[in-house]
This record gives C-alpha cells, structure tokens and sequence, in this order.
C-alpha cells in the first residue's frame, strides 16, 4: 500500500487537498532554478523561475546512493494510546503506537499525556523511551517543573526516530475502520499543538524548516480528507492549491497539489532535544525496562511510557504491528528544495541527503534492507525526475 493510498484511508477524516489562493509566478518555459544555499533556511524555497515549472529534478542513480536505512513504524489499527494504567503505587501514562506520525505528533502527544497524568504529582518523573515522542514528552515535564529520568536501551542516534522521513503531517495513523470519535478529538488537538511548537523551533539549531509539498495522483483526491478542502487540518496547510498541467513539469499526473508543511531533520533535533533535555538537568538511565516488575521498582512513580513497539510486549499490546519503512539516502543536492509524493514513491530532501522512499510492508520485523526494492525504488524515481517536462504556460 503506498502512502498516498494509506493517508486517503487511514487520516482521521481520509486524505486529499485542496486550493488555495496564491497564484503560482507566471510563465512557465523551465529555467534555472537558484542555489538552495541562497534561501533563509527557516522559509520555504519558491525561488524557481517560473513556479513549480522551475523544479529542479533530482539527480537519481546508484552511484549517488550513500546508504540505505530501515525502520519500524508503531502501528495500532485504532491510532495512538494516551491513557492511564495503574501498577500498584506506580502510576504509568502512556504515550506510544504513532504510527509513521511519531515526529510529527510526538509534541502533541505529549502535551496530552502530561496534562492527563501530571497535575497533583509530587515528586521525579520518569520516562520511558528517547525517540521523538519520548524526548518531547520529558521536556514537557521539565517544562512542567518536574525532575525527569529518562530510561531507555538505545539512544539516538540509535533509535527509530532516526530513521523517520521527518515531513510533517500524519500518515500511517490508523486504520479508518476503527476510528472513533473520541480518537478524532485527539487527533486534532495533538495535530494543532505539534504544528504550534514547530513553528517556535524553525532554524538551524533544531533542523527545523519549512517545506513546499507536491502530492501527484492519476485520479482526483477525497476532499474530506486529511489533506482535502474538508480537512481539520486545513488550517494548518498554507499555501494548498491545485496546479493545472500548465503549471507543472510531472509527467502523467492530472491531479498535482501543493502545501508547505514544517519538515524536520532527525539527526539535528533529535540530538539538540537530547541535549536541551541534559541542559535542563535531565537524567538519562541507559539500559532495558524488561517487564511491569522493573517499571513498579523505579524510584518514580510517575512513569511516561513512550516505548513504541517495545510496548507490545512491556504492556501485552496484542494490536501494535510493525511497518517496515525503508529510505535509499543519495548525496545532497542542494538545490532541490522541494517534497514530493507520487504513486508508491515519495522524495524528501534534506541537508544529509536526498530520501527516496515508497515501503509499507505492514507486520514486517526484519530490519535487514531489501535489496530487489530497493532497485525498484531507485528505477521508478530515476523514470520520474528524468521525465520532468517544460510547462507550456
């Protein structure tokens, strides 16, 4: 399943776009796009002679691959798990089962779990985990006035977090068959808070910017979803438009839409988070919580479970399943300023490499590449960029 199906089956309302009003610059014959080095870092890129008729095409081959990475997204059919359990006189709040929306939502989550299991607390906190979701739900403590441990066996850059896309928007959240009103209100509050902190964190320092998103389609999209004209998260998709095909250079595609979204860079913020949280007087236990036994012996007895899939079997989560997500990283390009999303591919591109990617392979384990997709992956994207057309405008 390819992620622009899965947003349209599984967003908390479905998935598409929808316009906007800002019209694209005129004049559409293809140009030399400027140096991405020229740009505010914190801004989108829309600099290219002639709107998206100026993209510059990725320059795809094997020879400019410099790795190949897999991860393991946290899925839960009904959507993330925010609630409270009680383990004798250890309270445990957990915060787990994101899906491939762990970046994008782990600030919203957070905020959710913290004002849900925090207030009348006296005394340290400990949290489990130090992914994207872990280290935001600590800082929230900090922030909260709390003293924090954080516990975990890995840290980044060894962790999932680092491995994720980093583009911000939900996707592979749920399945759309269990969703539940009150999942929907969740959603939307975690959604509104994430993109909130984002925006305070733009720059260098965190690795956060943003974005201009294209997602391509053979067909035209669901206007009640995620990214459609009925969106909740509408308002928080500036600058959503339809290109016309006079607009832009994709080959194939009648239906092209535009967003700018935050997209964030793992190995930046997920060591600057580390970093800020130690700064704070954060305390950081590496090593492995097995069992309930040795969570109800940790001196804190307020505990934030921010495990991911080690959830399944800490807390015999029976629904969460793996989605095994692998990205082909090609040298930086660094006038490529731009995301892209199309049939099972999507391209993100960032200060260590372009992304390519475009695998889901749903209850999948093994964290070993595969090498026959990843030709796949590498051939339908070098068949894209090198089809980029000129734009009749």
């Amino acid at each position: 399943m390819n992620r622009r199906h899965f947003l349209t089956r599984c967003g908390a309302l479905g998935a598409a776009a929808a316009t906007g009003a800002v019209p694209l610059l005129a004049g559409c014959t293809a140009q030399p796009a400027r140096h991405g080095a020229t740009r505010s870092y914190a801004a989108p890129d829309t600099s290219f002679s002639g709107g998206a008729c100026g993209l510059p095409p990725v320059n795809v081959s094997a020879q400019r691959e410099i790795r190949t990475v897999v991860g393991l997204r946290p899925f839960r059919a009904s959507g993330f798990v925010v609630r409270v359990e009680q383990l004798d006189d250890t309270r445990v709040v957990h915060n787990y089962g994101h899906g491939g929306s762990g970046i994008t939502l782990s600030w919203g989550t957070s905020k959710l779990a913290v004002d849900l299991g925090a207030p009348g607390h006296r005394g340290p906190v400990a949290v489990l985990g130090s992914g994207a979701v872990g280290l935001s739900n600590a800082v929230l403590l900090q922030e909260a006035g709390f003293d924090v441990t954080i516990y975990t066996k890995a840290l980044p850059p060894e962790t999932t977090s680092n491995i994720a896309g980093g583009q911000w928007f939900p996707a592979f959240l749920f399945d759309p068959d269990k969703r539940t009103a009150a999942f929907d209100a969740q959603l939307d509050a975690a959604a509104r808070y994430a993109y909130r902190r984002y925006q305070i964190m733009v720059g260098p320092r965190w690795g956060v910017r943003w974005m201009r998103n294209y997602y391509l389609s053979h067909h035209a999209f669901n206007e009640s979803g995620l990214i459609g004209m009925q969106s909740p998260l509408r308002d928080m998709m500036p600058e959503l438009r339809d290109l016309s095909p006079q607009e832009h250079p994709f080959p194939g595609y009648d239906f092209v839409r535009q967003f700018d979204t935050p997209i964030i860079e793992p190995p930046i913020y997920l060591a600057a988070m580390l970093d800020e949280f130690r700064l704070a007087g954060g305390k950081v236990r590496v090593g492995e919580i097995s069992d309930r036994a040795a969570i109800r012996a940790l001196p804190e007895k307020l505990v934030f479970n921010c495990t991911g899939l080690g959830a399944k079997a800490l807390f015999d989560d029976d629904e969460l399943t793996p989605i095994k997500g692998q990205l082909t990283i090609l040298l930086p390009q660094p006038e490529v300023q731009y995301a892209m999303i199309f049939g099972d591919q999507y391209m993100f591109p960032r200060s260590d490499g372009v992304l390519l990617g475009g695998t889901h392979e749903r209850g999948e384990w093994s964290l070993e590449p595969n090498l026959q997709r990843k030709q796949e992956l590498l051939a339908a994207h070098q068949a894209f960029f090198a089809g980029f057309r000129t734009c009749r405008g």
